[in-house]
Protein backbone atom coordinates (compact mmCIF):
# COMPACT_ATOMS: atom_id res chain seq x y z
CA UNK A 1 0.00 0.00 0.00
CA UNK A 2 2.79 2.39 0.95
CA UNK A 3 4.66 1.61 -2.31
CA UNK A 4 1.49 2.30 -4.32
CA UNK A 5 1.13 5.71 -2.69
CA UNK A 6 4.75 6.55 -3.45
CA UNK A 7 4.25 5.62 -7.11
CA UNK A 8 1.05 7.71 -7.27
CA UNK A 9 2.81 10.79 -5.94
CA UNK A 10 5.73 10.19 -8.29
CA UNK A 11 3.35 10.04 -11.22
CA UNK A 12 1.18 13.03 -10.36
CA UNK A 13 3.45 15.06 -8.13
CA UNK A 14 4.74 17.41 -10.79
CA UNK A 15 1.25 18.00 -12.15
CA UNK A 16 -0.11 18.68 -8.68
CA UNK A 17 2.76 21.06 -7.91
CA UNK A 18 2.13 22.91 -11.15
CA UNK A 19 -1.56 23.28 -10.33
CA UNK A 20 -0.72 24.53 -6.86
CA UNK A 21 1.67 27.14 -8.24
CA UNK A 22 -0.95 28.20 -10.76
CA UNK A 23 -3.57 28.55 -8.01
CA UNK A 24 -1.25 30.63 -5.86
CA UNK A 25 -0.02 32.87 -8.66
CA UNK A 26 -0.89 36.49 -7.99
CA UNK A 27 -3.12 38.01 -10.68
CA UNK A 28 -2.15 41.10 -12.61
CA UNK A 29 -4.63 43.93 -12.03
CA UNK A 30 -5.92 46.29 -14.74
CA UNK A 31 -8.47 48.98 -13.87
CA UNK A 32 -9.86 51.03 -16.76
CA UNK A 33 -11.92 54.04 -15.72
CA UNK A 34 -13.88 56.37 -18.01
CA UNK A 35 -14.90 59.94 -17.21
CA UNK A 36 -18.65 60.75 -17.33
CA UNK A 37 -19.57 57.56 -19.18
CA UNK A 38 -23.22 56.74 -18.52
CA UNK A 39 -24.99 53.55 -17.51
CA UNK A 40 -26.34 53.07 -21.03
CA UNK A 41 -23.11 53.75 -22.93
CA UNK A 42 -21.78 50.22 -23.50
CA UNK A 43 -23.14 47.82 -26.08
CA UNK A 44 -23.81 45.20 -23.41
CA UNK A 45 -25.81 47.81 -21.48
CA UNK A 46 -27.92 48.84 -24.47
CA UNK A 47 -25.93 51.57 -26.24
CA UNK A 48 -27.37 52.79 -29.55
CA UNK A 49 -25.50 54.63 -32.27
CA UNK A 50 -22.10 53.08 -31.56
CA UNK A 51 -20.57 49.69 -30.74
CA UNK A 52 -18.17 48.58 -28.00
CA UNK A 53 -17.23 45.00 -28.97
CA UNK A 54 -13.92 44.87 -27.07
CA UNK A 55 -15.44 46.15 -23.83
CA UNK A 56 -18.45 43.86 -24.31
CA UNK A 57 -16.04 40.92 -24.65
CA UNK A 58 -15.00 41.50 -21.02
CA UNK A 59 -18.59 40.83 -19.96
CA UNK A 60 -18.81 37.87 -22.33
CA UNK A 61 -15.64 36.35 -20.88
CA UNK A 62 -16.41 37.33 -17.30
CA UNK A 63 -18.98 39.22 -15.27
CA UNK A 64 -21.45 42.00 -16.03
CA UNK A 65 -22.42 43.99 -12.92
CA UNK A 66 -25.87 45.53 -13.30
CA UNK A 67 -25.96 47.30 -9.91
CA UNK A 68 -22.48 48.76 -9.50
CA UNK A 69 -22.13 52.14 -7.79
CA UNK A 70 -19.71 54.99 -7.26
CA UNK A 71 -19.59 56.73 -3.87
CA UNK A 72 -20.34 60.21 -5.24
CA UNK A 73 -21.63 61.42 -8.63
CA UNK A 74 -18.61 63.62 -9.38
CA UNK A 75 -14.96 63.27 -10.39
CA UNK A 76 -12.53 63.70 -7.49
CA UNK A 77 -14.71 62.25 -4.76
CA UNK A 78 -15.52 59.20 -6.87
CA UNK A 79 -11.85 58.56 -7.71
CA UNK A 80 -10.82 58.98 -4.09
CA UNK A 81 -13.23 56.20 -3.12
CA UNK A 82 -11.90 53.85 -5.80
CA UNK A 83 -8.24 54.37 -4.97
CA UNK A 84 -8.58 54.20 -1.15
CA UNK A 85 -11.58 51.96 -0.41
CA UNK A 86 -13.08 54.79 1.67
CA UNK A 87 -16.14 56.95 1.35
CA UNK A 88 -14.58 60.22 0.13
CA UNK A 89 -16.11 62.07 3.08
CA UNK A 90 -14.01 59.94 5.41
CA UNK A 91 -10.79 61.22 3.82
CA UNK A 92 -11.85 64.84 3.29
CA UNK A 93 -12.35 64.81 -0.49
CA UNK A 94 -15.55 66.46 -1.69
CA UNK A 95 -16.83 67.23 -5.17
CA UNK A 96 -14.34 68.04 -7.94
CA UNK A 97 -10.95 69.61 -7.21
CA UNK A 98 -9.95 72.65 -9.30
CA UNK A 99 -6.48 74.07 -10.01
CA UNK A 100 -7.01 76.87 -7.48
CA UNK A 101 -7.69 74.38 -4.68
CA UNK A 102 -5.01 73.69 -2.09
CA UNK A 103 -6.46 70.25 -1.30
CA UNK A 104 -5.46 66.77 -2.45
CA UNK A 105 -5.39 63.14 -1.36
CA UNK A 106 -3.57 63.03 1.96
CA UNK A 107 -0.21 61.21 1.62
CA UNK A 108 -1.03 59.38 4.85
CA UNK A 109 -3.88 57.49 3.16
CA UNK A 110 -3.07 54.06 1.72
CA UNK A 111 -3.86 53.75 -1.97
CA UNK A 112 -4.53 50.69 -4.10
CA UNK A 113 -1.15 51.26 -5.75
CA UNK A 114 0.68 51.26 -2.42
CA UNK A 115 -1.17 48.13 -1.39
CA UNK A 116 -0.09 46.40 -4.62
CA UNK A 117 3.51 47.55 -4.22
CA UNK A 118 3.57 46.01 -0.74
CA UNK A 119 2.95 42.67 -2.48
CA UNK A 120 5.72 43.09 -5.03
CA UNK A 121 3.73 44.62 -7.89
CA UNK A 122 4.98 47.07 -10.48
CA UNK A 123 2.49 49.95 -10.68
CA UNK A 124 1.56 52.55 -13.30
CA UNK A 125 -1.15 55.13 -13.80
CA UNK A 126 -1.96 56.83 -17.11
CA UNK A 127 -4.64 59.43 -17.80
CA UNK A 128 -6.70 61.66 -15.53
CA UNK A 129 -5.67 61.73 -11.85
CA UNK A 130 -7.79 64.51 -10.27
CA UNK A 131 -6.79 63.97 -6.64
CA UNK A 132 -4.57 67.04 -6.35
CA UNK A 133 -2.16 68.44 -8.94
CA UNK A 134 0.63 69.67 -6.65
CA UNK A 135 3.70 67.41 -6.63
CA UNK A 136 3.03 65.85 -3.23
CA UNK A 137 -0.37 64.68 -4.44
CA UNK A 138 0.58 63.23 -7.83
CA UNK A 139 0.39 59.46 -8.53
CA UNK A 140 4.15 58.88 -8.22
CA UNK A 141 3.86 60.05 -4.61
CA UNK A 142 0.92 57.73 -3.97
CA UNK A 143 2.48 54.41 -4.91
CA UNK A 144 2.68 54.50 -8.70
CA UNK A 145 6.05 53.84 -10.33
CA UNK A 146 5.13 55.56 -13.57
CA UNK A 147 2.65 58.27 -14.55
CA UNK A 148 1.66 60.15 -17.69
CA UNK A 149 -1.52 62.16 -17.90
CA UNK A 150 -3.63 65.14 -16.93
CA UNK A 151 -3.74 66.21 -13.28
CA UNK A 152 -7.44 67.13 -13.43
CA UNK A 153 -10.42 67.25 -15.81
CA UNK A 154 -9.83 68.12 -19.44
CA UNK A 155 -12.07 71.20 -19.14
CA UNK A 156 -10.01 72.83 -16.38
CA UNK A 157 -7.20 75.35 -16.39
CA UNK A 158 -6.05 78.04 -13.94
CA UNK A 159 -8.77 80.52 -14.92
CA UNK A 160 -11.69 78.10 -14.66
CA UNK A 161 -13.61 75.74 -16.98
CA UNK A 162 -14.26 76.25 -20.66
CA UNK A 163 -16.22 73.66 -22.59
CA UNK A 164 -15.81 74.90 -26.15
CA UNK A 165 -12.81 73.35 -27.87
CA UNK A 166 -12.20 76.36 -30.15
CA UNK A 167 -11.61 78.53 -27.08
CA UNK A 168 -9.75 75.95 -25.07
CA UNK A 169 -6.53 76.96 -23.26
CA UNK A 170 -3.46 74.96 -22.41
CA UNK A 171 -3.55 71.93 -20.13
CA UNK A 172 -0.50 70.47 -18.38
CA UNK A 173 0.54 67.00 -19.52
CA UNK A 174 2.54 65.59 -16.63
CA UNK A 175 5.07 62.76 -16.68
CA UNK A 176 5.88 61.49 -13.21
CA UNK A 177 5.88 64.87 -11.41
CA UNK A 178 6.98 67.30 -14.14
CA UNK A 179 5.06 69.13 -16.87
CA UNK A 180 6.38 67.84 -20.18
CA UNK A 181 3.90 69.50 -22.54
CA UNK A 182 1.23 72.18 -22.48
CA UNK A 183 -1.72 70.98 -24.52
CA UNK A 184 -4.21 73.00 -26.47
CA UNK A 185 -5.20 70.05 -28.62
CA UNK A 186 -6.07 66.84 -26.76
CA UNK A 187 -6.73 64.85 -29.95
CA UNK A 188 -4.02 62.27 -29.31
CA UNK A 189 -4.25 61.89 -25.53
CA UNK A 190 -6.23 58.64 -25.68
CA UNK A 191 -3.66 57.17 -28.06
CA UNK A 192 -0.72 58.29 -25.93
CA UNK A 193 -2.00 56.83 -22.66
CA UNK A 194 -3.11 53.64 -24.40
CA UNK A 195 0.26 52.98 -26.01
CA UNK A 196 2.02 53.81 -22.75
CA UNK A 197 -0.22 51.23 -21.05
CA UNK A 198 0.61 48.61 -23.68
CA UNK A 199 4.33 49.25 -23.23
CA UNK A 200 3.96 48.87 -19.47
CA UNK A 201 2.23 45.51 -19.88
CA UNK A 202 4.90 44.25 -22.27
CA UNK A 203 7.73 45.41 -20.01
CA UNK A 204 6.27 43.69 -16.93
CA UNK A 205 4.92 40.51 -18.47
CA UNK A 206 7.05 38.32 -16.21
CA UNK A 207 6.14 39.93 -12.89
CA UNK A 208 2.84 40.98 -11.31
CA UNK A 209 1.64 44.48 -12.14
CA UNK A 210 -1.15 46.94 -11.41
CA UNK A 211 -2.21 49.22 -14.27
CA UNK A 212 -4.68 52.06 -13.73
CA UNK A 213 -5.80 53.57 -17.03
CA UNK A 214 -8.12 56.54 -16.40
CA UNK A 215 -9.46 58.03 -19.63
CA UNK A 216 -10.10 61.80 -19.64
CA UNK A 217 -12.89 61.05 -22.12
CA UNK A 218 -15.85 61.09 -22.74
CA UNK A 219 -15.86 64.18 -20.49
CA UNK A 220 -16.44 67.36 -22.49
CA UNK A 221 -14.80 68.83 -24.47
CA UNK A 222 -14.75 65.75 -26.69
CA UNK A 223 -11.55 64.92 -28.56
CA UNK A 224 -11.11 62.15 -31.13
CA UNK A 225 -8.04 61.07 -33.07
CA UNK A 226 -8.27 61.08 -36.86
CA UNK A 227 -8.46 57.29 -37.02
CA UNK A 228 -11.82 57.25 -35.22
CA UNK A 229 -13.38 60.49 -36.39
CA UNK A 230 -16.72 59.98 -38.11
CA UNK A 231 -16.91 56.25 -37.38
CA UNK A 232 -20.23 56.17 -35.48
CA UNK A 233 -23.83 56.87 -36.44
CA UNK A 234 -24.30 59.06 -33.36
CA UNK A 235 -21.61 61.70 -33.93
CA UNK A 236 -18.69 62.85 -31.79
CA UNK A 237 -19.77 61.11 -28.61
CA UNK A 238 -20.15 57.80 -30.42
CA UNK A 239 -16.77 58.34 -32.08
CA UNK A 240 -15.17 58.87 -28.66
CA UNK A 241 -16.76 55.66 -27.38
CA UNK A 242 -15.33 53.85 -30.42
CA UNK A 243 -11.88 55.14 -29.53
CA UNK A 244 -12.22 54.05 -25.90
CA UNK A 245 -13.29 50.63 -27.14
CA UNK A 246 -10.26 50.56 -29.46
CA UNK A 247 -8.06 51.42 -26.48
CA UNK A 248 -9.57 48.59 -24.45
CA UNK A 249 -8.96 46.25 -27.36
CA UNK A 250 -5.29 47.24 -27.40
CA UNK A 251 -5.01 46.44 -23.68
CA UNK A 252 -6.69 43.05 -24.12
CA UNK A 253 -4.51 42.30 -27.15
CA UNK A 254 -1.35 43.15 -25.20
CA UNK A 255 -2.40 40.80 -22.42
CA UNK A 256 -3.13 38.02 -24.92
CA UNK A 257 0.16 38.43 -26.79
CA UNK A 258 2.05 38.34 -23.51
CA UNK A 259 0.23 35.19 -22.42
CA UNK A 260 -1.37 37.03 -19.49
CA UNK A 261 -5.09 36.93 -20.25
CA UNK A 262 -5.94 34.08 -17.91
CA UNK A 263 -3.86 35.54 -15.10
CA UNK A 264 -5.18 39.11 -15.22
CA UNK A 265 -8.14 40.69 -13.48
CA UNK A 266 -9.52 43.40 -15.79
CA UNK A 267 -12.08 45.88 -14.46
CA UNK A 268 -13.80 48.41 -16.74
CA UNK A 269 -16.13 51.07 -15.31
CA UNK A 270 -16.88 54.81 -15.04
CA UNK A 271 -16.42 57.51 -12.38
CA UNK A 272 -20.04 58.75 -12.42
CA UNK A 273 -23.06 59.20 -14.64
CA UNK A 274 -23.15 61.33 -17.82
CA UNK A 275 -23.13 65.14 -17.96
CA UNK A 276 -26.40 65.26 -19.85
CA UNK A 277 -26.65 69.05 -19.93
CA UNK A 278 -24.31 68.71 -22.94
CA UNK A 279 -26.94 66.90 -24.98
CA UNK A 280 -25.44 65.06 -27.95
CA UNK A 281 -21.94 65.42 -26.44
CA UNK A 282 -22.99 63.37 -23.43
CA UNK A 283 -23.98 59.77 -22.82
CA UNK A 284 -27.17 58.27 -21.46
CA UNK A 285 -28.51 56.54 -18.37
CA UNK A 286 -30.68 53.89 -19.99
CA UNK A 287 -33.69 53.16 -17.74
CA UNK A 288 -32.33 55.14 -14.80
CA UNK A 289 -33.25 58.57 -13.46
CA UNK A 290 -30.84 61.44 -12.91
CA UNK A 291 -27.41 62.37 -14.24
CA UNK A 292 -23.94 63.33 -13.06
CA UNK A 293 -24.15 65.56 -10.01
CA UNK A 294 -27.27 63.85 -8.62
CA UNK A 295 -27.75 60.93 -6.25
CA UNK A 296 -30.49 59.39 -8.35
CA UNK A 297 -29.21 56.14 -9.82
CA UNK A 298 -28.36 57.82 -13.14
CA UNK A 299 -25.67 59.77 -11.29
CA UNK A 300 -24.22 57.02 -9.11
CA UNK A 301 -24.93 53.69 -10.84
CA UNK A 302 -22.39 52.99 -13.57
CA UNK A 303 -21.69 50.18 -16.02
CA UNK A 304 -19.05 47.71 -14.89
CA UNK A 305 -17.63 44.58 -16.51
CA UNK A 306 -14.90 42.35 -15.06
CA UNK A 307 -12.93 39.41 -16.40
CA UNK A 308 -10.42 36.97 -14.97
CA UNK A 309 -10.74 33.85 -17.14
CA UNK A 310 -8.88 31.63 -14.68
CA UNK A 311 -11.31 32.39 -11.86
CA UNK A 312 -14.53 34.03 -13.08
CA UNK A 313 -17.27 32.18 -14.95
CA UNK A 314 -17.80 33.55 -18.45
CA UNK A 315 -21.12 35.22 -19.15
CA UNK A 316 -22.01 35.75 -15.48
CA UNK A 317 -24.40 38.50 -14.42
CA UNK A 318 -24.21 39.96 -10.91
CA UNK A 319 -27.17 42.05 -9.73
CA UNK A 320 -26.09 42.24 -6.08
CA UNK A 321 -25.19 45.87 -5.28
CA UNK A 322 -21.46 46.61 -5.11
CA UNK A 323 -19.45 49.85 -5.01
CA UNK A 324 -15.99 51.08 -5.98
CA UNK A 325 -15.03 51.18 -2.28
CA UNK A 326 -15.09 47.37 -2.41
CA UNK A 327 -12.37 47.08 -5.08
CA UNK A 328 -9.41 47.75 -2.77
CA UNK A 329 -10.28 45.14 -0.12
CA UNK A 330 -11.23 42.64 -2.82
CA UNK A 331 -7.90 43.06 -4.60
CA UNK A 332 -6.07 42.96 -1.26
CA UNK A 333 -7.57 39.55 -0.56
CA UNK A 334 -6.72 38.26 -4.04
CA UNK A 335 -3.07 39.29 -3.90
CA UNK A 336 -2.47 38.52 -0.22
CA UNK A 337 -1.90 42.12 0.86
CA UNK A 338 -2.64 43.56 4.28
CA UNK A 339 -5.50 46.04 4.48
CA UNK A 340 -4.68 49.66 5.38
CA UNK A 341 -4.13 50.39 9.05
CA UNK A 342 -6.60 53.28 8.94
CA UNK A 343 -10.30 52.46 8.76
CA UNK A 344 -11.76 51.90 5.30
CA UNK A 345 -15.36 51.38 4.23
CA UNK A 346 -15.13 48.76 1.49
CA UNK A 347 -15.39 44.99 1.94
CA UNK A 348 -14.16 41.95 0.06
CA UNK A 349 -16.59 41.43 -2.83
CA UNK A 350 -14.99 38.27 -4.21
CA UNK A 351 -17.69 35.91 -2.88
CA UNK A 352 -20.27 37.88 -4.89
CA UNK A 353 -18.12 38.26 -8.02
CA UNK A 354 -17.22 34.58 -8.04
CA UNK A 355 -20.82 33.49 -7.62
CA UNK A 356 -20.30 31.95 -4.18
CA UNK A 357 -22.99 34.19 -2.69
CA UNK A 358 -25.69 36.58 -3.82
CA UNK A 359 -26.35 38.29 -0.48
CA UNK A 360 -25.07 41.88 -0.23
CA UNK A 361 -21.72 42.31 1.51
CA UNK A 362 -22.90 45.61 3.04
CA UNK A 363 -26.16 46.23 4.82
CA UNK A 364 -26.40 49.52 2.92
CA UNK A 365 -24.51 51.95 0.70
CA UNK A 366 -24.59 55.71 1.24
CA UNK A 367 -24.52 58.51 -1.34
CA UNK A 368 -23.23 61.93 -0.39
CA UNK A 369 -22.99 64.99 -2.60
CA UNK A 370 -22.63 68.75 -2.31
CA UNK A 371 -21.30 70.04 0.97
CA UNK A 372 -21.24 66.69 2.71
CA UNK A 373 -24.95 66.10 2.24
CA UNK A 374 -26.24 62.57 2.76
CA UNK A 375 -28.78 62.60 -0.05
CA UNK A 376 -29.59 58.92 -0.63
CA UNK A 377 -28.83 55.34 0.34
CA UNK A 378 -29.42 51.83 -0.98
CA UNK A 379 -30.28 48.80 1.14
CA UNK A 380 -30.82 45.59 -0.83
CA UNK A 381 -33.45 46.34 -3.46
CA UNK A 382 -34.51 49.57 -1.72
CA UNK A 383 -33.34 53.10 -2.56
CA UNK A 384 -34.17 55.89 -0.12
CA UNK A 385 -33.93 59.55 -1.11
CA UNK A 386 -33.60 61.95 1.80
CA UNK A 387 -35.18 65.42 1.49
CA UNK A 388 -32.82 67.60 -0.53
CA UNK A 389 -32.54 69.92 -3.52
CA UNK A 390 -30.98 68.42 -6.62
CA UNK A 391 -29.76 69.65 -9.98
CA UNK A 392 -31.96 68.79 -12.96
CA UNK A 393 -29.79 68.86 -16.08
CA UNK A 394 -32.50 67.88 -18.56
CA UNK A 395 -34.38 71.18 -18.56
CA UNK A 396 -32.70 72.33 -21.75
CA UNK A 397 -29.91 70.03 -23.01
CA UNK A 398 -27.14 71.62 -25.04
CA UNK A 399 -25.75 70.63 -28.41
CA UNK A 400 -22.38 70.20 -30.14
CA UNK A 401 -20.27 71.01 -27.09
CA UNK A 402 -22.38 73.87 -25.77
CA UNK A 403 -24.15 73.30 -22.45
CA UNK A 404 -27.85 73.72 -22.00
CA UNK A 405 -29.55 75.26 -19.00
CA UNK A 406 -29.54 73.89 -15.49
CA UNK A 407 -32.70 73.51 -13.53
CA UNK A 408 -33.32 72.27 -10.01
CA UNK A 409 -35.70 69.96 -8.26
CA UNK A 410 -36.57 68.99 -4.74
CA UNK A 411 -37.52 65.68 -3.19
CA UNK A 412 -38.98 64.75 0.13
CA UNK A 413 -38.34 61.43 1.84
CA UNK A 414 -39.01 58.92 -0.94
CA UNK A 415 -38.58 55.14 -1.15
CA UNK A 416 -38.17 53.13 -4.36
CA UNK A 417 -38.00 49.43 -5.14
CA UNK A 418 -35.22 49.27 -7.72
CA UNK A 419 -35.94 45.64 -8.57
CA UNK A 420 -39.15 46.72 -10.34
CA UNK A 421 -38.60 50.48 -10.65
CA UNK A 422 -35.02 51.31 -11.69
CA UNK A 423 -36.20 54.74 -12.82
CA UNK A 424 -37.16 55.72 -9.25
CA UNK A 425 -40.60 56.85 -10.38
CA UNK A 426 -43.01 55.33 -7.81
CA UNK A 427 -42.61 56.44 -4.21
CA UNK A 428 -43.46 53.57 -1.83
CA UNK A 429 -42.61 55.34 1.43
CA UNK A 430 -46.18 55.40 2.70
CA UNK A 431 -46.65 51.65 2.31
CA UNK A 432 -43.33 50.48 3.81
CA UNK A 433 -42.77 52.32 7.11
CA UNK A 434 -40.74 49.41 8.49
CA UNK A 435 -38.22 49.72 5.63
CA UNK A 436 -38.02 53.48 6.15
CA UNK A 437 -37.37 53.00 9.86
CA UNK A 438 -34.57 50.49 9.22
CA UNK A 439 -32.89 52.67 6.63
CA UNK A 440 -33.16 55.79 8.80
CA UNK A 441 -31.49 53.91 11.64
CA UNK A 442 -28.57 52.90 9.41
CA UNK A 443 -28.32 56.44 8.06
CA UNK A 444 -28.13 57.88 11.58
CA UNK A 445 -25.16 55.62 12.32
CA UNK A 446 -23.39 56.75 9.15
CA UNK A 447 -24.11 60.42 9.91
CA UNK A 448 -22.49 59.96 13.30
CA UNK A 449 -19.33 58.78 11.53
CA UNK A 450 -19.15 60.95 8.42
CA UNK A 451 -21.49 63.83 9.27
CA UNK A 452 -24.31 65.32 7.23
CA UNK A 453 -24.72 69.01 6.48
CA UNK A 454 -28.42 68.51 5.65
CA UNK A 455 -29.14 67.50 9.25
CA UNK A 456 -26.29 69.61 10.66
CA UNK A 457 -24.43 66.65 12.14
CA UNK A 458 -20.66 66.98 12.42
CA UNK A 459 -18.46 63.98 11.57
CA UNK A 460 -16.61 62.10 14.29
CA UNK A 461 -14.52 59.78 12.10
CA UNK A 462 -13.57 61.96 9.13
CA UNK A 463 -9.88 62.48 8.38
CA UNK A 464 -8.40 65.65 6.86
CA UNK A 465 -7.29 65.87 3.24
CA UNK A 466 -3.77 66.81 2.28
CA UNK A 467 -2.97 70.47 1.75
CA UNK A 468 -0.39 72.28 -0.36
CA UNK A 469 -0.10 75.84 -1.70
CA UNK A 470 -1.28 76.54 -5.24
CA UNK A 471 1.62 75.74 -7.59
CA UNK A 472 3.73 78.64 -8.84
CA UNK A 473 2.91 78.00 -12.49
CA UNK A 474 -0.78 78.32 -11.64
CA UNK A 475 -0.17 81.53 -9.69
CA UNK A 476 1.68 83.03 -12.61
CA UNK A 477 -1.08 82.09 -15.02
CA UNK A 478 -3.71 83.61 -12.75
CA UNK A 479 -1.74 86.83 -12.47
CA UNK A 480 -1.93 87.48 -16.21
Amino acid sequence: MKLALIRMFATFGLLGLGQLCQAEKKPNIVVILCDDMGYGDLGCFGAKGWQTPHIDSIAKNGVKLTDFYVAQPVCSASRAALITGCYPNRIGIHGALFPHHEVGLNPSETTLAELCKSSGYATAMYGKWHLGYQKKFLPVNHGFDDYLGLPYSNDMWPHGPVHFSNAYPELPLIEDDEIVLRLRDQTDVTTWITERSVNFIEQHAKSPFFLYLAHPQPHVPLYISKKHRGTSAQGMYGDVMHEIDWSTGRILEALEKSGLTNDTLVIFTSDNGPWMVYGNHAGGVGPLRGTKGTCWDGGVRVPCVIQWPAKLKAGSIVSTPLMTIDLLPTIAKLIGAELPVKKIDGRDAWPVLSGAQSEPIHEAYFFYYGKNELQAMRMGKWKLQFPHRWRDELVAPGKDGHPGKYGSGTTGLALYDLSIDPGESKDLAASHPEVIAKMKSLADKKRAELGDSLTKIAPTEARPPGRAPVAKWVQKKNAK
